[in-house]
């Protein structure tokens, strides 16, 4: 998991989550008390749940930033 600020200064949870089918993407969590924003998730390029973990830590911020700007909004938390 990691934590980061979007371009507004809100914090993220961003963690790795797989789709019934088996693609692995990257879910942006909004954390904080009382966070009414939807959770995000955006495509990662990894074969393997190992891999897509390896990605995302060692992923630098501006892509880190540029997934959250593609992600696609799923679900309210």
């Amino acid at each position: 998991m990691r934590r980061f600020r979007d371009p507004e200064g809100r914090p993220w949870d961003a963690v790795v989550g797989r789709e019934s089918w088996g693609s692995l993407y990257v879910v942006f969590v909004p954390a904080g008390i009382g966070r009414t924003d939807p959770v995000r998730q955006a495509l990662l390029q990894s074969a393997g749940y190992d891999q897509a973990h390896h990605e995302l830590a060692e992923m630098g911020e501006e892509a880190l930033m540029e997934l959250f700007r593609a992600s696609e909004a799923r679900y309210t938390t």
